[in-house]
């Protein structure tokens, strides 16, 4: 018997929930594209996000994934033959470094592996060797989805600058606008790339960059630019058209008005922040009491103070992961994510772990729910795992 029936639940990292209110939002007649309220709308819209970003310096918007962020990221910075340093701490920086050597960067990868943070001392020593400063920027993941690592962005800046290296520090925000907190001028962050469909709770659809005076100087020297990745005509759009390279991605305009309402005006950034992080710690209680006595749960990120504060990855073994993901997708009506830690797609490894995402548009019974059903299917499935995960939830939610 399943007892799929009800409202399904999606406890993924991305694409987070999506509001009600931001797709009623959405729902609506195409709109006039060429002057009128969707210009205002437009224009209302950046402040706000760089609200969320929590920096005075320029942003473009693209109708793209954020692998297009990263696209327009490297192509307004770089020069064929540019190196950049990637930290690799998961998956997605990694990924980011790759994506640009199809453009034509050269990515050095310093890998600190898939269960730890990257190393602010190891950057700097990298950094002091070399001396010509071939290397132009770090590329980094504030979150790595695949890994639920949080990097200590504050901490890699004074790195740099310790260095007194002039490489450009690019941070990933993808996975953590909106639910991590980010300071992008406080923390010296001179680039930043995000996207709408996790912590902004928008449909994946539009990808966003942020840009410092620094970042925006080395668009000067960048042989890499290209018509619809240029940032310039969109960062200053001598037309309406010019802000989007086209066609305005109306809808999503829409629905990401109605989002920004929410998180910027009513509830406030810091405050979402706060709640994230609480939600966060509700999760972890429940995790850490399932791997006691023996249970067959470990966090993948063992150092609280390292993890994500949007998505947590769990380890298991006997392939009990995608044990623990089928039977709460077909029986529960519950969508976890897939591991992302193994180095090959089908491996044992990979049926060795699971994500929780929770990220964006969550209250108690939503984050209860998810893990409620995930208790049961260790109860059913016979995975072991110690007792007692759903009260210390419970007694961390009401901590608050």
């Amino acid at each position: 018997m399943s007892l799929n029936y009800g409202r399904h639940l999606v406890s993924i990292p991305g694409p987070s929930v999506i509001p009600d209110r931001v797709l009623n939002a959405m729902h609506r007649a195409s709109p006039n594209i060429y002057e009128g309220s969707l210009i205002e709308l437009t224009d209302s819209l950046i402040p706000d996000l760089k609200t969320v970003a929590r920096t005075k310096g320029k942003l473009a918007i693209y109708i793209a994934n954020g692998h297009g962020a990263w696209e327009a990221a490297i192509t307004n910075t770089f020069s064929k033959g540019d190196k950049v340093l990637v930290l690799g701490t998961g998956r997605f920086a990694i990924g980011w470094g790759e994506w640009g050597r199809t453009t034509g960067i050269e990515p050095l990868v310093l890998d600190f592996g898939k269960s730890s943070p990257a190393s602010p001392d190891k950057l700097e020593e990298v950094l002091r060797q070399d001396k010509d400063h071939s290397l132009k920027a770090v590329f980094v993941t504030q979150t790595d989805t695949a890994s639920s690592v949080t990097n200590d962005i504050p901490a890699l800046r004074k790195a740099i600058d310790a260095a007194n290296h002039p490489a450009l520090l690019m941070v990933d925000c993808i996975a953590s606008l909106g639910c991590e907190r980010f300071e992008m001028d406080e923390w010296g962050v001179d680039l930043m790339v995000a996207g709408c469909q996790k912590g902004l709770m928008v449909p994946p659809g539009l990808s966003f960059v942020f840009a410092n005076e620094r970042a925006l100087a080395a668009r000067a020297n960048a042989d890499l630019a290209t018509s619809y990745w240029d940032w310039v005509p969109r960062m200053d759009p001598a037309g309406f058209y010019q802000n989007f390279g086209g066609t305005a991605p109306t809808h999503h305009l829409f629905g990401l008005r109605e989002a920004l309402d929410m998180l910027v005006h009513e509830e406030g950034v810091e405050q979402a922040w706060a709640r994230q992080e609480h939600f966060a710690k509700v999760i972890w209680a429940a995790v850490e009491t399932w791997g006691a006595d023996g249970g067959d749960l470990t966090f993948n990120i063992s150092d609280p103070i390292a993890r994500s504060r949007a998505v947590t990855c769990i380890r298991t073994s006997d392939g009990n992961g995608t044990k623990i993901r089928r039977w709460c997708e077909d029986i529960a009506g519950l969508t976890l994510g897939i591991g992302l830690v193994a180095d090959t797609q089908g491996s044992d490894e990979w049926h060795n772990s699971f994500r929780i995402g929770h990220m964006g548009h969550l209250n108690v019974p939503m984050v209860m729910g998810t893990l409620g059903s995930i208790d049961s299917a260790l109860k059913v499935l016979d995975i072991p795992h110690g007792n007692g995960a759903l009260e210390a939830a419970a007694q961390v939610i009401s901590e608050v």
